[in-house]
């Protein structure tokens, strides 16, 4: 599904990624565990073609890194950025339809309806603005915008952080549930503990070196 082997990203001339190879399997959930500052988010931003990057990244059978930014998310990668970047006077409802706006999202009335229905909450609130929404709420918005382009596999970049623990049980349900529909995950998280029952394997990261033992 995703592979990336020997990947490297600077920014300026400080190394922050070095030679990082990690395996994401079909139907997979992973975890990328690392401490704040040990790499996860510009890992997760290179394979989104946010940063530039050198190395490997297999997608299926496509050379992500020779692919523009702007095509990538259209292959089914879902992003879910650690600071979820809303359009704040955006509804909930636009906000989520975004990535169709931009790519050739199928049956995308289908989709919203099945997103709805693993996140009733979201469809609660689908035409309140997102500047309205708590942070929390916001989090949760994030992951069903990652969904709507997600139909392949999602990146998720800390969607735990910051999270009230009942609506951080909720999200984990919403994660769990994912199990069960074929989507492949890849979850960065400073906590493993928030995760670690998620996972079928866990790859962890220090000073941009990753490896699958601690």
């Amino acid at each position: 599904m995703l592979k990336v082997e020997n990947l490297n990203v600077s920014i300026g001339p400080i190394p922050i990624i070095r030679n990082a190879s990690l395996q994401v399997d079909e139907g997979q959930m992973c975890g990328l565990i690392g401490r704040n500052g040990a790499g996860k988010t510009t890992l997760l931003r290179a394979l989104m073609g946010a940063i530039p990057a050198t190395g490997t990244v297999q997608f299926e059978h496509i050379d992500l890194l020779a692919l523009p930014a702007h095509r990538r998310a259209a292959h089914g990668i879902g992003y879910m950025p650690e600071d979820r970047r809303l359009v704040p006077e955006f509804t909930v409802g636009e906000n989520i339809l975004l990535p169709t706006w931009s790519t050739e999202v199928a049956d995308v009335d289908t989709r919203l309806e099945w997103i709805f229905s693993i996140m009733p909450e979201v469809a609660r609130f689908k035409d309140r603005r997102a500047l309205e929404l708590s942070g929390g709420q916001q989090k949760m918005v994030a992951l069903a915008r990652a969904l709507m382009a997600g139909t392949r596999i999602l990146l998720l970049d800390e969607p735990f952080e910051g999270l009230a623990p009942a609506l951080a049980r909720r999200l984990g349900e919403v994660l769990a549930n994912l199990k069960t529909e074929g989507v492949s995950v890849l979850i960065a998280e400073s906590n493993e503990l928030h995760v670690l029952d998620l996972l079928a394997r866990a790859f962890y990261i220090e000073r941009g070196a990753v490896s699958d033992k601690r």
